[in-house]
């Protein structure tokens, strides 16, 4: 089980528990570094609460006319003839219209012009534009980047004492040297995410991707975001390593030159870089199907970054036709990679039903639970 480390920052995963427990009557921002995956929460969210409408908004893009447009309506029996009075009918965008339960999501709501920002607070606090109310239940959330990172992030004292302000930590790399995959981490979501295997390795060679520049012990450290830093374009963060992932699965068609520019634009050329030494290494490896069809003749991988991507892309690849197949190619390798091949596995929702409903690595996982 994670462990809440009270009054100083959230998980991602813990974020989303707390909007899911108290969302319908505390109104939680969420500040965090860019590219961390706090706008991410609202497609979780979603998944975890099916009968509830989903409305994303986009606060830098917001003015006062997106909120509601005024309409006339006629009120008898006032004793005025045909007196007509001013009402609000308010942007689809925010679901009212829906007769279920929203979960509205405020993004970037500290970038928001500071009137929009106060047509905010009744949305925050009480759940309504103007008139209109959200439908019971609704849950309201935001998230802000922190006010360190330099990118204009601001909210003034009084809208913030109507929320709960929160930290988000960055996901950090996961990647136990036993082989274990720690369970709220970047390592875990990849797994989950069909994130390219040499993708995953490089985080797995270089933890140092995902550090945080509030660490003052990465004030050098090339690849990732740091507001000190003049001219960092490109760096890594779980976001970009997202994207960084599509590249490199179409590798072979865009060649080496396109990926290594494509994934400097997108993590940095000294992220890039290191990656370029992974796709060597993966031109190397035995492919599947050759490792399927003769398990017990095919080389093994020699180096340590060799075996590491092996390992992934074994996870990424391996089904129920091919599981005995791989069981027995994995079982020469040394121990401390056929633990990190079932310790990943077991973590995968897509997978684990088709491991633990295999005989060989039931059989494997018997003899060896003491690494479980």
């Amino acid at each position: 089980m994670s462990t809440i480390t009270f009054g100083k920052t959230l998980s991602l995963q813990q974020f989303e528990q707390a909007i899911a427990t108290v969302g319908n009557r505390v109104t939680i921002i969420g500040e965090g570094e860019p590219g961390i995956g706090k706008s991410a929460i609202l497609s979780t969210l979603a998944k975890r609460l099916p009968n509830y409408e989903s409305a994303y908004i986009d606060c830098t893009l917001l003015d006062l006319g997106d909120f509601a447009l005024p309409y006339t309506e006629v009120i008898e029996g006032t004793g005025f003839e045909s007196l007509k009075v001013t009402k609000f009918a308010p942007n689809a965008r925010f679901k009212f219209q829906s007769g279920k339960p929203v979960i509205v999501m405020l993004d970037e709501i500290g970038k928001a012009m500071k009137s929009v920002k106060n047509v905010l607070l009744t949305l925050m606090l009480e759940h309504r534009i103007g008139d209109i109310k959200l439908p019971e239940g609704s849950i309201v959330f935001g998230t802000t980047n922190l006010a360190s990172d330099g990118v204009g992030d601001m909210l003034e004292a009084h809208a913030r004492n109507r929320v709960c302000f929160v930290k988000i930590r960055k996901p950090q790399a996961g990647f136990g040297a036993d082989g274990s995959i720690e369970q709220d981490s970047w390592g875990a979501w990849a797994l989950e995410n069909d994130i390219a295997p040499e993708v995953i390795a490089g985080v797995r060679q270089f933890p140092q991707f995902l550090a945080s520049y509030t660490d003052p012990a990465q004030k050098e450290n090339p690849y990732i975001f740091n507001p000190l830093r003049a001219g960092s374009a490109a760096f890594v963060t779980p976001r970009s390593l997202e994207k960084a992932s599509h590249i490199a699965k179409q590798r072979h068609v865009l060649g080496n030159e396109m990926t290594v520019a494509m994934l400097s634009g997108t993590i940095g050329e000294s992220a890039a870089r290191d990656l370029e030494s992974f796709f060597t290494v993966v031109d190397k490896l035995a492919t599947w199907d050759v490792i399927i069809r003769d398990p017990e003749k095919t080389k093994l991988p020699e180096d340590t970054i060799a075996k590491c991507i092996q390992i992934f892309s074994a996870i990424s690849q391996v089904d129920k036709a091919s599981f005995d197949s791989w069981m027995v190619y994995l079982q020469r390798f040394p121990m401390e990679w056929q633990a990190l091949f079932a310790r990943s596995i077991v973590k995968s929702s897509a997978k684990s039903g088709i491991a633990v409903s295999n005989k060989a690595f039931v059989k494997w996982a018997t003899t060896n639970q003491w690494l479980f």
